[in-house]
């Protein structure tokens, strides 16, 4: 393990400035899969984090923002009553790797707070690849999994995300 870890530590050493710090804001959409399947029709979200660089291709951050989950109207061509919509409010820390200057893959983790009654919450995660469009924009896909005490809430997204800096100049 430790031999992995210095091998990696010296590939990205070697590689050019990628990382992307400042202030971070997206929307993010996508669908649930798994438990909440049936209940949940489409889900979207808001992003806000702020990233520092801590070196050449590792940004390390914290997130927050909204997951709100629409809850589905219909099933089999019979219209569903009783359920509710699904609310998160993510509290994580985020990690991001940039092997290139347009390609970056990482994770947020730490706690989905349910907003809606009922939801507790539980222990959130979200892998995530993104790809940038221009110097400060990036496209991204991403896993949503918050571990609720019986089920897991799954999704899958499509984001977009843009980075403010700021020049202490």
């Amino acid at each position: 393990m430790k031999n992995t870890i210095l091998a990696l530590a010296f590939a990205f050493s070697g590689m050019g400035l990628y990382a992307q710090e400042g202030l971070r804001v997206g929307i993010h959409a996508g669908l649930p899969i798994d438990d909440f399947n049936d209940e949940i029709s489409l889900m979207a979200g808001l992003d806000l984090g702020y990233m520092w660089a801590l070196g050449e291709v590792v940004d390390l951050g914290i997130s927050t923002g909204l997951i709100y989950g629409f809850k589905e109207s219909f099933q089999s061509d019979v219209i569903v009553s009783g359920l509710t919509d699904v609310q998160f409010v993510p509290l994580a820390a985020s990690v991001r790797i940039w092997p290139s200057n347009s390609f970056s893959f990482g994770i947020d983790g730490g706690y989905g707070l349910g907003l809606n009654e009922g939801n507790d919450g539980g222990i959130y995660y979200r892998p995530i690849i993104g790809y940038l469009l221009g110097p400060l924009t990036e496209i991204n896909l991403s896993y949503t999994g918050i571990q609720l005490e019986n089920r897991t809430w799954n999704t899958v997204s499509l984001g977009f995300l843009h980075t403010f800096e700021f020049n202490n100049d």
